[in-house]
């Protein structure tokens, strides 16, 4: 492990909250239709919009 700096596990959390955030703004909030921008299923979406605590608004 690193000592400074931005960890792997960080990072990549960091990048898939992004492609999130933009899949729902895209989807005006729809988390069906986010889901669907993302590849993976409209109920794994919704667990990590709730493990990172963001919005679903658009």
């Amino acid at each position: 492990m690193l000592s400074k700096g931005i960890l792997y596990e960080d990072a990549k959390n960091e990048l898939e909250k992004h492609f999130i955030r933009r899949a729902l703004k895209k989807s005006k909030g729809n988390v069906g239709r986010a889901a669907t921008l993302l590849g993976i299923h409209r109920n794994t979406l919704a667990r990590k919009i709730a493990g990172y605590r963001l919005k679903r608004i658009g």
